[in-house]
């Protein structure tokens, strides 16, 4: 028997010991080096400057925030777009928010978003709160770059493949909606939102006593309720009987007209089975919500003008709305965002988030990761990216049968070519909304 064969058992035993005691001894080095490379990647990282950066690339007022930190190179950007008051929204970031977050951690969101949600005392105005998105977002940024992970990872990962957008079709009469939707489905859409004309198909409404009485304006609008009531029962109709179910059909009423012509009109537009019914009432009056849900099955969609949980919270609860429908940046960001999905998903409600043109691809990218990762997700309001907001806005989501994919690389994938962003400078006009009356000159609430 050789002497390797003739090892007693307390020999083999010490050789095991000696050589897992080693083998810890190395794993143990390894880990310290391990962790100590670890500590330097995910070293407490400090604000350093908060701005805005205004663009127009398609004429639309664009403002996005731009967070840089003390690392080289570390920075993250969020969307504070505001379109009919941007200079009120960089003024709030640049004089304020970027003074009180300059020296701050950039890893601690929910602390920031609190203290400086407070930080004006007074809240909830569209002003403060886009900027305050603008820094929440571009924290939401860095942190997935921080992590190499796209946000979405940072919020559970995916539930599905990619986000199931839906998109605008209009005309000014039903033959030509039909022709539109037909396109928009033909590109793979299955979801299509019908508008007659503009909202409230003001087309339809004949000269108006106030102009003749020289009330307002020349240029103000008008808007009759009568023709666009008696007419979109008639739109959803033909355009039903063409494409059958293969897709879905929302409406946007828009708040634009009475209340109770609002649960009139929803009513007549049940047996054409909408997808949704878009903002019925303006949010001054929640209150009739109930008196729908009792007369109607039609599932309706809620909040583009909504700034703050006391606004859709008893929606919600109430089970009166069946989409919530904020704008994120309105509400101040992707961190009350999703704690708005969470408690939307306990009362089965869905998402639907706001996603028109005054939205910059920052804020589209951060939409469609809060879309990829929630379980009550519904459907999102398709973009658009011209070929001059992609050139400033490289890594903007890409669209594909109907469908939006996120650029999967680290926080939301998207970047802001400052240079290109300042050939498109805001336009001169402010961009308020322009006044539509009725007949009389009585102001029409959008």
């Amino acid at each position: 028997m050789s002497s390797q064969q003739g090892w007693s058992r307390r020999q083999v035993l010490s050789g095991l010991g000696a050589g897992i005691a080693g083998s810890l001894a190395g794993a143990s080095a390894g880990a310290g080096q391990d962790q100590k490379e670890s500590a330097h990647a995910m070293s407490p990282v400090k604000i350093r400057k908060v701005r805005a950066i205004t663009t127009a690339p398609d004429g639309i007022r664009l403002v996005v925030v731009k967070v840089e930190t003390d690392e080289p190179g570390l920075y993250g950007l969020g969307c504070a777009t505001f379109n009919q008051r941007p200079l009120a929204v960089v003024e709030a970031v640049d004089k304020y928010l970027d003074p009180f977050a300059r020296g701050r951690s950039a890893d601690d969101i929910q602390d920031m978003w609190q203290n400086a949600y407070t930080s004006s005392y007074w809240r909830n105005g569209p002003v403060l709160n886009n900027a305050l998105s603008g820094l929440d977002m571009a924290l939401w940024d860095i942190k997935g770059k921080r992590a190499n992970m796209p946000v979405y990872q940072l919020l559970g990962g995916k539930c599905r493949f990619a986000v199931d957008l839906y998109t605008h079709a209009g005309g000014r009469d039903a033959k030509e909606i039909e022709d539109d939707v037909r396109k928009y489905v033909e590109q793979g859409f299955r979801h299509v939102r019908i508008q007659l004309g503009g909202y409230g198909s003001s087309h339809l409404s004949n000269n108006p006593d106030f102009r003749d009485a020289g009330f307002g304006l020349p240029e103000d609008q008008y808007m009759d309720s009568v023709p666009y009531l008696r007419s979109m029962p008639k739109v959803f109709e033909h355009v039903r009987s063409v494409f059958g179910d293969n897709v879905e059909l929302l409406h946007d009423i828009h708040e634009r007209i009475a209340p109770i012509d609002a649960i009139r009109l929803v009513k007549a537009l049940e047996e054409y089975r909408p997808f949704f019914i878009e903002d019925p009432f303006p949010p001054e009056q929640n209150g009739y919500f109930k008196m729908l849900r009792e007369q109607s099955a039609c599932p309706i969609a809620m909040g583009e003008l909504f700034n703050n949980p006391h606004e859709w919270t008893d929606l919600i609860t109430g089970r009166l709305i069946d989409f919530i429908r904020v704008h994120l940046s309105q509400i101040g960001g992707l961190t009350p965002a999703r704690k708005l999905a969470a408690l939307a998903e306990h009362f089965a409600v869905r998402s639907a988030w706001h996603g028109p043109g005054d939205v910059s691809p920052v804020g589209h990218a951060c939409n469609a990761h809060l879309d990829l990762a929630i379980p009550n997700f519904g459907i999102q309001e398709g973009p658009r990216f011209s070929e001059r907001l992609q050139e400033v806005f490289p890594g903007c989501p890409e669209i594909r049968d109907g469908y939006l994919f996120v650029n999967e690389t680290p926080g939301f994938g998207i970047d802001i070519d400052e240079q290109a962003a300042a050939r498109f400078p805001l336009p001169d006009h402010p961009g308020y909304w322009p006044p539509l009356r009725r007949h009389d000159g009585s102001a029409v609430r959008p």
